[in-house]
């Protein structure tokens, strides 16, 4: 709309002019025009690296069933096994594949003591 031409002027309107008319912000109409298109795959920005997640998330089970370590280790034990990669990605891959260890919970919200104090008399 901001490309087509007054029929008075023969000018084009503007996309401020357009945004203002519309009662919506300029920002909206980049935003909307930078979107990707529906058939494009979702995946990671970057270069692949040296192997799929798929392939990562297997050697991570290997890793796993030999030693049983944190995402750290077991990063690092790649790394000497040959497998090059960040440990941001192994602890994505793990997560993503429910291999991480449980994580401690929070405490509860019901103390056990009320907080009085009871004092004995005679000692």
């Amino acid at each position: 709309m901001s490309q087509a031409l007054s029929p008075s002027l023969a000018r084009c309107y503007g996309l401020a002019r357009v945004a203002r008319a519309w009662k919506i912000s300029r920002a909206s109409v980049y935003r909307s025009l930078k979107e990707t298109p529906p058939n494009a795959s979702a995946c990671r920005p970057g270069p692949l690296g040296a192997c799929s997640d798929a392939e990562l998330a297997d050697h991570i089970r290997q890793q796993i069933a030999a030693y049983g370590e944190g995402y750290r280790k077991l990063w690092a034990r790649l790394r000497f096994a040959g497998v090059r990669t960040s440990p941001r990605r192994v602890r994505r891959v793990m997560r993503e594949n429910g291999l991480l260890a449980p994580h401690r919970v929070g405490r509860t919200e019901a103390k056990p003591h009320d907080g009085t104090i009871t004092h004995r008399q005679g000692q």
